[in-house]
């Protein structure tokens, strides 16, 4: 086991394993980023939207009469009008097909319903509050197993005479009857239901946009809040030639500015990019929308909200034998999830976790309801923090069951290093992993056996205090072309790097930032192929005229897929360069050998050229019959995904008089293979704790029976701020991707997986004395009190 990835360049040329500071922070603390707010173009309208207080209803009629009385309003679109045109559905990335704006039903509340187009933002809000509609509400279904009864109505009766059901599709992993078998012929036998509830990424950021169509040049340039860029250009030049208009892909420039988080919501096609795009094209001028806080939290895409049934096998010594999961996926009116094809409920088979057992079967089926669309991963890799917190609440249940210690239990199930690749019951090969020194270190770091004695000196007091482990494997990368692509799209990334003459270098990415940092990271993974300093890389990234086509920044594939293409093309520019080098010092290439930015011939070191004298020659003094210039590009197409792993600890005290939860300790150790810069790991773990910490005690979108959002503002829908988060104390281990280019597993979704399982474990363990089993999360003071009270302790 090693804890840190070797150094192999200077700190002046700052490649791997050292902490550059972040190269885009100058801006950013300056105030100087450029949001999509900030943008402004000349002769740009505004675009706002009308949407529905019912969650399900009919559309009676439309009256925009008083709307467009509004000084600065020009128009007002509805369903109908866009009918016309073939616009009024779109596909979703999922496949399935969703409103851009309704003709005749609303769905959900919030649901878009008619757009404003005026002369200023103001103007249009004005005018959005003077469209009238009339509305005949219909029964809604906001609980899906409700939906899935004989006698439930059907919501979507657009789809196919062969689908008119609320099940949209039925998916599984594993064996069935050897899972059924194992359960059978178990000696403990443990079940649980878990809710992990429909939760919103909440980025500092909303979605936003400025279509610009030019009628001249026949262009439509898109400056848009997106983290997949080359992927929105091709849906809209589907959608476009769908509906018959003039608008071909190589027509069409996709570009972002800095986007303020993403976290998944930033995937999707949402109506609002549609009517801006359909909009500037109707009229010729730019077409501005910016939704605001309660439109993102009320109708953006929604992540999680999966009914988990879990049943699980073991010896009496607690030996894991066998898993079955049984789940029911909300995803609203559509599903408009960014799921590979192949992967409905995305990688939710990962779910056997980082335990070595031979049976398991998972099940799933996504339901429509009368809510938003869901489906969106909320920085996890397709549906992994849900199989992650199933299978650690369920490891947790059954040692307090059979009354061995949780540590202990995982330390004996764990997957053992020499056993990878591993290959689990539901398909995936892991590439590499080492569980136990990770767990250990954990326990250590937090004095584990010291901790429990406490616990057990408080508990004789009456105290309250729990510890909680999440010893999680996570499945990130995607993906191989042979398993993986959206709306056939192959999950492939790309790279393109151009050295100058003077030795500077510009590098392409096709993958998409929203603070992770890139422009430091990818311009390190060439400082440590090439030896060029950090400081004379330029990374782009985000503008579809320039940059190399790519899949986009979601599911912690930048660094798998198009760190490993970056990689590939530094090694394809190294390839040219020995060339390059051979003829400059008059030597085989087979004698020279590469050192800290040079080559040099083999017992002669002072006989070398570095890395920049190479690319002048490139462009002055290349041999004869060699192609000019010193350029690649790499398109990566990964053999297998990357398996980042952690051990998390969670120490929590519990308020007996509120029901609140404090949490006093709480150590994370990740593992994320070779590290490309600490300090960014460092602050993508710390971010992405306090985004596991949201949803584990804060953050539910809950709906009445009405299909009312309870949640829409953040009156409501709570997040952590930095008086609830607590200390985080981070470790590393690395075991480094035997498979990928510079042995990187990825990193930035990893803490918002591990640590919910981590805290609800911890909060159980609490109160496991009393009875309590299992507590969905969020475990908010008020279902605790509710505990106590109930069991007479508050």
């Amino acid at each position: 086991m090693t804890t840190e990835t070797p150094l192999q360049t200077t700190p002046e040329v700052g490649g791997m394993g050292h902490s550059v500071k972040r190269k885009e922070d100058p801006r950013f603390i300056r105030g100087a980023g450029e949001y999509i707010d900030d943008l402004n173009l000349p002769g740009q309208l505004w675009l706002d939207i009308a949407r529905s207080p019912y969650a399900h209803a009919t559309i009676k009629g439309i009256d925009s009469t008083e709307a467009l009385k509004v000084p600065g309003v020009l128009a007002v679109v509805t369903g109908k009008d866009l009918e016309g045109y073939k616009l009024h559905w779109m596909p979703t990335l999922a496949g399935d097909m969703q409103m851009v704006l309704p003709t005749d039903t609303v769905m959900y509340q919030s649901q878009e319903v008619a757009a404003v187009i005026a002369t200023s933002r103001y103007a249009a809000a004005d005018g959005v509050a003077a469209v009238l509609v009339d509305y005949e509400p219909l029964p809604v279904i906001v609980d899906p197993h409700k939906a899935l009864e004989k006698d439930a109505f059907v919501l979507r009766p657009d789809r196919a005479a062969d689908k008119q059901t609320n099940h949209i599709w039925h998916w599984e992993s594993g064996d069935k009857a050897k899972a059924d078998a194992a359960l059978d012929a178990a000696e403990v036998r443990i079940e649980e239901d878990i809710y992990i509830p429909r939760i919103h990424v909440a980025s500092i950021e909303t979605c936003g946009c400025i279509a610009d169509w030019d009628p001249v040049r026949q262009q439509l340039t898109l400056h848009m809040t997106s983290q997949a860029p080359h992927a929105i250009r091709t849906v809209l030049a589907l959608v476009a030639a769908g509906a018959g208009l003039p608008i071909s892909e190589q027509n069409i420039r996709v570009k972002t500015h800095d986007i303020g988080g993403g976290f998944g919501g930033k995937v999707p096609v949402y109506p609002g990019y549609v009517l801006a795009v359909a909009a500037s094209f109707l009229i010729g001028k730019p077409v501005k929308w910016i939704e605001d806080r309660s439109e993102n939290l009320q109708a953006d895409s929604f992540a999680r909200d999966y009914h988990v049934h879990a049943e699980m096998g073991a010896t009496k010594e607690g030996k894991i034998t066998g898993l079955k999961v049984r789940t029911i996926a909300d995803h609203g009116y559509t599903d408009a999830a960014a799921d590979p094809s192949k992967f409905p409920a995305g990688l939710f088979n990962v779910i056997t976790g980082s335990y070595d057992f031979d049976n398991a079967f998972v099940e799933v089926d996504g339901v429509y309801t009368n809510k938003p669309p869901g489906g969106v991963a909320y920085r996890c890799s397709f549906r992994v923090t849900e199989a992650v917190h199933a299978i650690e609440r369920m490891v947790d249940i059954l040692a307090h069951d059979i009354g061995k210690d949780p540590a202990q239990l995982r330390m004996e199930n764990f997957i053992r290093k020499d056993q990878f690749p591993y290959k689990t019951p539901t398909g995936w090969e892991y590439d590499s992993g080492d569980y136990a020194p990770a767990l250990q270190k954990a326990m250590d770091m937090i004095d584990y056996a010291g901790l429990r004695k406490e616990q057990a000196e408080k508990r004789e007091r009456g105290e309250l205090m729990g510890i909680g482990i999440s010893s999680f494997t996570e499945i990130v990368g995607a993906g191989p072309s042979h398993d993986f692509d959206i709306l056939g799209l192959k999950m492939f990334d790309s790279c393109e790097i151009r050295v100058h003459p003077t030795g500077k270098v510009l590098a392409r990415i096709g993958v998409q930032t929203q603070g992770q940092g890139h422009e430091t990271t990818f311009a390190q993974i060439i400082a440590e192929e090439l030896g060029f300093p950090v400081a004379d890389i330029k990374i782009e990234y985000g503008d579809t005229d320039t940059a190399p086509y790519g899949l986009g920044t979601y599911a912690s594939r930048s660094t798998p897929v198009a760190g490993a293409a970056t990689a590939m093309a530094s090694r394809k520019i190294k390839d040219k360069a020995r060339k390059l080098a051979a003829h400059l010092l008059e030597a085989s290439e087979d004698d020279l050998e590469w050192t800290n930015g040079k080559f040099s011939v083999k017992g002669s070191p002072d006989r070398s050229k570095t890395i920049q004298e190479i690319a002048f020659a490139a462009y002055t003094n290349h041999p004869q019959g060699m192609e000019a210039g010193l350029e690649a590009v790499d398109y990566y197409d990964p053999p297998n995904l990357t398996f980042p792993f952690g051990s998390y600890i969670c120490v929590v005290d519990i308020d007996k008089g509120t029901g609140e939860v404090h949490i006093r300790r709480f150590v994370a150790v990740d593992d994320c293979g070779n590290i490309i810069n600490p300090m960014i790991v460092d602050g993508q773990i710390h971010g992405g704790l306090t985004m596991g910490l949201a949803p584990a005690l804060y953050e539910s979108i809950t709906y009445d029976e009405n299909g009312n959002n309870l949640a829409g503002t953040f009156m409501d829908y709570l997040l952590p701020t930095a008086v609830e988060t607590p200390h985080w104390e981070l470790e590393k281990t690395v075991t480094p991707s035997p498979h990928h280019p510079i042995g990187a597993k990825g990193v930035g979704e990893s803490a918002t997986v591990g640590a919910p399982p981590a805290i609800a474990n911890a909060v159980v363990d609490a109160l496991w004395h009393l009875g309590v089993r299992n507590i969905d999360i969020p475990i908010t003071p008020q279902k605790v009190w509710a505990i106590l009270h109930e069991k007479g302790i508050s």
